[in-house]
Order: structure tokens, then C-alpha cells, then sequence
């Protein structure tokens, strides 16, 4: 099949103009990305930090007010209130004001100094059950440092040196040192801004043609299918190559966010990444020959998975097996492992080429698809 550069060159840009003069692709192309990188950077955040917290004191001790001034001067809950009566706590957690409400019973000091077991009632709003199993696990933490601390001022005062655990753990956090979810969430962001880009715009293009008429004048010009489609695809692979580069200027430059690995290998992933969602978007437009069903598809084949399938905001592992097996086939789930690998993890081609193979043959597969069926339809 012989390619003229001339004939690519006059498809591309008379795709340009369009868009130049269609301002809602022109939204679609630039204003929607930068719209989803604000808000998955400033609202989406799967960091339980502040966590609101009542008391109930029943004690009334100076040990149980120091209980409480812990509690609340720790960095992961927030005392809300000291609240005189259980059915008050119960009221703040059923009206979504507290998410624990903890219950110091009487004679809690007393039993305490005796020696005695002292029990404390926790209960936790878990209608959000990520927010509860992480305050569950916040506020055993804080009671078992709590029980440390008493533990070694009765031995202070017994003469008796503290106790040396036989284990000790030396933690040390590696590739997120700052345990924050946006260093993970604004890289993956732009898997999605591709899709947007690469898939939904493009969904539209081809099927554009059919309900304009002016298909049948394409096909009476000397124009193969891989001309035409590659004319169509340029515009897109350029701006949605745009959009990524203002990700990363933003990601760094509002977030601090700054990759770690090498920018020609993401460069080189997002150019493979990118170039599937153009396949992809071009044969459903070929296939569909109307804007909205187009849109509507691309949205359910592209846009959705890359959000939801794709290991960036759901962990695939705690997926029903059966939507583990086609995270596989949805390419977001690649590209995510790639930015991952770049933007935390710090490693190089060694590590990734799997994921680079995989997204090179959906590539030649999706290309290959939409110019069999453009051929097909006559060009």
C-alpha cells in the first residue's frame, strides 16, 4: 500500500479547522483535562486524615481529660465535642458529626490503678466502610500507645526500668514516602485525559462524515483508508500529546508531584497509550456512523474502564475474579503500571517493557482493525 504524505498532510488538516472552529471540541480537547486534573488533585483524596471524634466521659478523671487532650491533639483525629450522655453520642453518629464516638465508662481510672481491667466502649461509623476500617485500625493504634504509656509510668513509679520489646519493627515507607494518594491519583489522571482525548473525540470524526454526506465525496479521492484515518488521527495525537505535557507541568507545579524516572519512557508510553485510544475511537466511528451512539460507546469502551478498570482508583486485586480477567484487556491498565513504575517507583525499561509489549500490540491491533473495516466501507 503506497502512503503519500501529501494526502495525510490535507486530511490532517482539514481535521484541524474543524476543530479550531468547533468550540465544544475545542472544550472537550483542552478545558475538560485541566477541569479533571483540578478536581481529581483537590477532591479526590483517599487519605483519612481528621477524623472526627466525641467523648462521652462518664469518669470525669484527670486521667480520662488526658485520654481525650491525646486523642485530640494526635494528627488523625479531631475531638469534636465532649458530649454528657450515650444517646447524644448516638445522635452525633446518626446525624454523619462523628464518625467515633468513644464511651469512658465509671470507675475507669479506679480500675486502671487497680489494676483491674478497664474496658472502653468504641463505636464506629462505618457506612463508608473505607473510612471505618481505616479509623478502626487509627484508633487501636492510638489505645495500644496509650496502654505503652501507662504501662511505663507504672513502672517509673515502681522503680522498675521499662521494658524493652523483643521486637522491634523499623519501618520504612518506599516509593511514597508521604503516604499521599494524590502522588498516585494526578499521575493516573492522565490515562484518563488520553482516553478523553484519544477515544471520545475521536468517536466522532469518521461518523461526523457520514451524517454531513460527505463520505461519498471522500471516497471518490485519491485517498487509501490508512491516509484518511492517519489524517484524522494527527490533530488528536497532538493535542491529547499537549494535554499531557500541561498534566505533568501542573502535577509539578500544584502538587509538587515530580516523576522520577525517565520522561523520554513516558513519553514513549503515552505515545503508544495514546495512539490504541485513537484506533480504538476511529473504528467505533467507523462501525457506529453516528455521533451519539459513537459517543455513547466510546464512553462505555474507553472512558468508564480506564477509570474503573484500570488499578487507578480500585485495586483489581479486590475485584470479582471475573472483572480481574478483563482488567487484561482494558489498555489504561498498562499505561497506569507504566506511570506508576515512572512517576514512584523509579525504574526503567527492565521493569516495564512488558507493559510497553503489550500496549505496542493493541496498537498494531486497533490500527489494523479500523483500516480493514475502512476499507471495507469502500476507501
Amino acid at each position: 500500500m503506497l502512503i503519500h504524505p501529501r494526502n495525510v498532510q490535507a486530511v490532517a488538516r482539514k481535521e484541524f479547522y474543524h476543530i479550531v472552529r468547533d468550540y465544544r471540541s475545542l472544550y472537550m480537547a483542552f478545558a475538560l483535562p485541566l477541569v479533571l486534573i483540578l478536581l481529581f488533585g483537590y477532591a479526590l483524596s483517599l487519605d483519612v486524615d481528621n477524623v472526627k471524634v466525641v467523648v462521652v466521659d462518664h469518669d470525669r478523671t484527670s486521667l480520662s481529660r488526658d485520654f481525650a487532650g491525646r486523642l485530640d491533639a494526635s494528627a488523625y483525629f479531631h475531638l469534636a465535642a465532649i458530649l454528657p450522655d450515650d444517646r447524644t453520642a448516638a445522635e452525633w453518629l446518626d446525624a454523619g458529626k462523628a464518625t467515633i464516638a468513644i464511651v469512658v465508662p465509671p470507675r475507669w481510672t479506679e480500675d486502671i490503678r487497680s489494676n483491674r481491667d478497664a474496658p472502653l466502649q468504641v463505636l464506629i461509623d462505618a457506612s463508608d466502610p473505607n473510612i471505618g476500617s481505616i479509623s478502626r485500625g487509627y484508633i487501636i493504634s492510638f489505645v495500644e500507645r496509650y496502654n505503652g504509656r501507662l504501662l511505663a509510668d507504672f513502672l517509673d513509679r515502681q522503680g522498675i526500668d521499662g521494658l524493652r520489646p523483643p521486637v522491634e519493627g523499623r519501618v520504612r515507607v518506599w516509593f511514597n514516602e508521604e503516604l499521599e494518594s494524590r502522588n498516585f491519583i494526578v499521575p493516573g489522571i492522565i490515562a484518563v485525559i488520553i482516553m478523553i482525548v484519544g477515544a471520545m473525540l475521536t468517536s466522532l470524526v469518521i461518523a461526523r462524515e457520514y451524517e454531513n454526506g460527505t463520505m461519498e465525496t471522500i471516497r471518490s479521492l485519491p485517498l487509501n483508508a490508512f491516509e484518511f484515518l492517519a489524517g484524522k488521527a494527527i490533530p488528536y495525537f497532538l493535542i491529547a500529546m499537549t494535554d499531557v505535557l500541561v498534566a505533568l507541568l501542573m502535577g509539578q507545579l500544584l502538587f509538587g508531584i515530580v516523576m522520577k524516572g525517565s520522561f523520554w519512557l513516558m513519553i514513549l508510553a503515552s505515545s503508544l497509550y495514546l495512539s490504541v485510544a485513537l484506533g480504538l475511537g476511529l473504528f467505533i466511528s467507523i462501525a457506529t456512523k453516528s455521533q451519539l451512539v459513537a459517543n455513547q460507546i466510546a464512553l462505555l469502551a474507553s472512558y468508564l474502564p480506564a477509570l474503573l478498570l484500570s488499578n487507578f482508583v480500585f485495586p483489581v486485586e479486590n475485584m470479582p475474579r471475573m472483572l480481574q480477567a478483563v482488567t487484561y484487556i482494558v489498555p489504561a491498565t498498562y499505561y497506569i503500571d507504566i506511570l506508576n513504575g515512572l512517576f514512584l517507583r523509579n525504574v526503567g525499561m527492565g521493569y516495564l517493557w512488558p507493559s510497553y509489549l503489550v500496549l505496542l500490540a493493541m496498537f498494531g491491533l486497533s490500527a489494523a482493525v479500523a483500516v480493514v473495516k475502512m476499507r471495507r466501507e469502500g476507501l
